[in-house]
């Protein structure tokens, strides 16, 4: 079982990339699609992007709606696609970093395929507000765990991929 870290810019081609990656892995079974937001938001347009979301993934995939625990959903001998990181974290800023940390730990003990999205946020200006700034600290800190434990690390930009481990 393998563990796959994908980091880009918004629409950056990751979805489709992890997409891809996942039924490679799942082979004859339907991976498990990790839908992370948080619909509570009443947010119109994140539900259009999440709409598209899921005609990207058509029927491929079994979808599990989990913002907070990803540790609660994950089960060994499955292959999963967390989409996405960034939205989990958001759903997590009031949490303590060492604890986002342990839950990212806690999966890779689990003896499954995992393939985590992340959008790359690291590259602009320090926000002004504090929760942005505690957002883009997070982002940045959890996508070096990330890095570092994940088997495979792949940056997309365009649909493009470039593997970096």
């Amino acid at each position: 079982m393998i563990k796959v870290f994908y980091f880009g810019g918004q629409k950056s081609g990751k979805t489709n990339a992890g997409i891809k990656k996942a039924l490679a892995l799942s082979k004859d079974e339907k991976p498990y699609y990790v839908a992370t937001y948080d619909n509570t938001y009443n947010d119109s347009s994140m539900i259009e992007r999440i709409n598209k979301h899921i005609i990207e993934r058509k029927d491929d995939f079994i979808t599990i709606e989990e913002s907070h625990d990803l540790t609660k959903v994950i089960k060994a001998n499955k292959t999963y696609l967390i989409d996405c990181v960034s939205m989990w974290i958001l759903n997590n800023l009031e949490e303590k970093e060492e604890l986002l940390k342990e839950q990212l730990r806690a999966l890779f003990k689990i003896d499954a395929n995992i393939i985590f999205i992340l959008n790359d946020v690291s590259c602009g200006v320090i926000p002004l507000d504090k929760e942005s700034r505690r957002f883009v600290d997070f982002s940045g800190i959890l996508g070096q765990e990330l890095a570092k434990l994940c088997d495979e690390v792949y940056e997309v930009k365009y649909s493009i991929e470039k593997k970096l481990k």
